[in-house]
């Protein structure tokens, strides 16, 4: 296993620059047959499945697909958080080609196109299925994120600089794979592993965003065929009709998010595992990442929402938050949702900040934050709740796709079909099932704004946005920016070492 891990690594690292002797001598060592010799084929498809926990970290996917958005802000708090400005840059749409979040989320993401490369040389059934579902997977997210994607067909090319897959390419690659695993999955399984139901509700996701994918420079507006719409609606319709997925209802929406979620929450596709004790996902952050020291488990004292993006929720919707979950308030003191105003410790009490100033988080909050609000300035989101039995290495699954999400896709889809009555129903179904007022019309602001609602902090917003037309708008502490900031530059050492990359515009 030393030496596997070892191979593994220096592929991965191949994977990123251009042709060189070393790459050559050790390409002309890894192939299909010396591979067989080392590892099976499952054993490779489960180590693709770990990079899916850059996923639940605070500064890989979450840094670049909410920060930048209008949901998530990461104030400086006098000495604390600053880093360098990096998550200032984000929000204002100010970052550079030299920014680190972006060149290990372009990394990580590198990396695991690489490993399902490893994992398709000798795999075969169901664990093609899942090896190609990943590979799609992550070249989605590159595409997304960047507009480009290096790509090797298989180990026998390490010799040679990786091509690149873009535009509609990439797009018709992601799909080919997602449409070959569906014919080798099977129908149902563990779901922090890859099925039917799961390639058909991301196979949903991509074409819905097909029509931002394929337009040259990705500025709106889009054009949406009807028989990309029409597909989406169908793959929809397939995990609909499953019967294996059902609407949380109150405050049980939480229960996707809460420890042991995996076993109780019912709208739940696709997850990366955790297990309680055992190092993982890093999905601790999810949680730590916003609440303050003194709260209960006490936090790193971050992030917030905006308040453009909290008055979004009407009183009595669930999502907003500020609720009482059962086994978890009576714990730490700790409500379920966004979190503002005093803050009161299990038995009632209210609690202080570290100035002895009381803990009563503000709903406005400047990105550089200074003066007696400077610890408590900014609505906390708790979507994710603390597992009291083992806060560092909770039990809670991180989620990558669900049941909302599909339904919220297929109402999009038929919105753009001029389908609206059939959209406001599903909307409206959701609604009511988080216990908020039904809409009487639908509008396309009402769409992106209910997903806002529904999915804040999963990791969503910035793609969610730039299909709608909104990402470059302003809001709260940034003005507009540049309509080339869709997408992220191309990291400049990954740039200089593959010619058949070309930075991004702007950059």
């Amino acid at each position: 296993m030393k030496r596997t891990c070892l191979i593994t690594f220096l592929c991965s690292i191949l994977l990123l620059v251009s042709c060189t002797d070393l790459e050559r001598e050790l390409g002309s060592s890894i192939n299909k047959e010396t591979s067989q010799g080392l590892i099976d084929a499952r054993q490779l498809v489960d180590a693709n499945y770990t990079v899916l926990r850059g996923f639940a970290t605070q500064d890989l996917i979450f840094a670049l697909q909410e920060h930048s958005g209008d949901a998530v802000m990461g104030p400086t708090r006098g000495g604390d958080w600053d880093d360098n400005g990096v998550w200032r840059v984000l929000h204002l749409h100010t970052w550079a080609t030299d920014n680190n979040f972006i060149l290990n989320t372009f990394n990580d993401l590198s990396g695991g196109v690489f490993r399902s490369i490893e994992a398709l040389e000798i795999a075969e059934g169901q664990e093609r299925g899942e090896a190609l579902f990943l590979q799609a997977w992550f070249v989605y997210y590159l595409n997304d994120l960047f507009g480009q994607v290096p790509f090797r067909e298989n180990l026998d090319s390490l010799g040679d600089v990786p091509i690149t897959l873009k535009g509609e390419e990439a797009v018709n690659f992601i799909v080919g794979n997602l449409e070959e695993a569906i014919t080798l999955l099977p129908e149902t399984s563990d779901i922090s592993r890859a099925n039917k139901t799961t390639a058909r509700a991301f196979l949903a996701k991509v074409l819905l965003n097909k029509a931002v994918y394929v337009d040259d420079d990705r500025i709106p507006p889009f054009s949406f065929e009807n028989a990309d719409l029409n597909q989406v609606v169908s793959l929809c319709d397939e995990v609909i009709n499953s019967g294996q997925f059902s609407l949380e209802t109150g405050v049980n929406y939480y229960d996707n998010f809460a420890p042991e979620n995996g076993q109780i929450g019912s709208e739940l596709i696709f997850t990366q595992a955790n297990t309680r004790g055992e190092p993982g996902g890093n999905v601790a952050s999810r949680y730590l990442m916003t609440l303050h020291y003194n709260n209960n488990p006490g936090g790193w004292n971050g992030f917030t929402t905006i308040a453009d993006f909290y008055n979004k929720f009407e009183d009595g919707d669930v999502r907003k938050g500020g609720i009482d979950y059962p086994g978890h308030t009576e714990v730490g003191g700790l409500k379920a949702g966004f979190l503002i105003g005093q803050q009161f410790d299990a038995d009632g009490n209210p609690l202080e900040d570290r100035l002895g100033n009381p803990l009563s988080f503000t709903l406005e909050s400047p990105i550089i934050s200074d003066g007696p609000n400077i610890e408590v300035s900014g609505v906390r989101g708790l979507k994710y709740l603390p597992d009291y039995q083992n806060v560092d290495t909770p039990e809670n699954d991180f989620v990558l796709l669900r049941y909302a999400d599909v339904l919220l896709t297929k109402a999009e889809a038929l919105f753009r079909l001029g389908q609206d009555g059939e959209a406001l129903q599903i909307i409206n179904d959701i609604r009511t099932a988080r216990e908020a007022s039904t809409l009487s019309s639908l509008t396309a602001d009402d769409i992106i704004d209910e997903r806002g609602r529904e999915l804040w902090w999963e990791g969503h917003r910035r793609t969610d946005l730039i299909r709608f037309g909104e990402f470059n708008d302003a809001w709260t502490e940034k003005s507009a920016s540049e309509p080339f900031r869709v997408l992220f530059p191309i990291p400049e050492r990954t740039v200089a070492n593959n010619p058949n990359l070309t930075q991004n515009p702007g950059y």
